[in-house]
């Protein structure tokens, strides 16, 4: 992920970056064996780049983190949600283009 985006390292960091930020926040819940992940990593770090300080955008590994991908019924990947105040306000599951990606989420 390109600068701006954050690895998830646990369960602690997660609950605090998407309860105290004042901007939404995105989640992307992937690993590295699944290609459609593969796909919208790019279409993330563009996001980034262009929405910097608009938004963050965080990766949790479901194999390093599968607690809390169960948490939030992660069934899929990839799978982004999107935070607003500490609320889950979208989901998108699947890879999908970037127009449809952002609408979907809401951006």
């Amino acid at each position: 992920m390109a600068a701006g985006g954050v690895a998830i390292a646990g369960q602690s960091q997660f609950e605090e970056l998407i309860h105290n930020s004042t901007v939404p926040v995105i989640v992307d819940f992937w690993a590295s064996w699944c290609v459609p992940c593969r796909m919208i990593h790019p279409i993330l770090e563009e996001l980034v780049a262009e929405r910097e300080g608009q938004l963050v955008v965080a990766m949790v590994n479901v194999d390093e983190h599968p607690t809390l991908a169960a948490e939030y019924g992660v069934m899929s990947i990839p799978t982004l949600l999107r935070f607003d105040g500490g609320q889950e306000t979208a989901r998108v599951v699947g890879a999908m283009p970037k127009p449809q990606l952002l609408k979907r989420l809401g951006l």
